[in-house]
């Protein structure tokens, strides 16, 4: 053990909360909600469950001329891209 940490000086008495402060309250337009579902989105992306509703909103804002895939479709090309299934493609173990 270091010789600092056995120099150190403890406070003498018993240790005592003098006062508590209350917790500064959530700033103006905060919203649990909103960072609950911004949580969910992030675990669901760690895990690899891409969000729909996200792709359809992008899809409107910057893509307007196009028609976005439906679910299914969405689904099946997020997986194809993380597990490619053509011979000589594959670029991560699906294990």
């Amino acid at each position: 053990m270091s010789d600092a940490i056995r120099r150190a000086a403890r406070p003498s008495g018993p240790l005592q909360i003098r006062c508590c402060h209350p917790q500064t309250p959530p700033p103006r337009g905060f919203s649990w909600r909103v960072l609950w579902q911004g949580l969910q989105q992030s675990f669901r992306l760690m895990v690899g469950v891409q969000d729909y509703q996200n792709y359809l909103q992008h899809m409107r804002l910057h893509h307007p001329e196009t028609t976005p895939m439906n679910e299914r479709a969405f689904h099946r090309y997020c997986l194809e891209a993380r597990f490619p299934s053509q011979a000589g493609k594959l670029g991560k173990c699906p294990c």
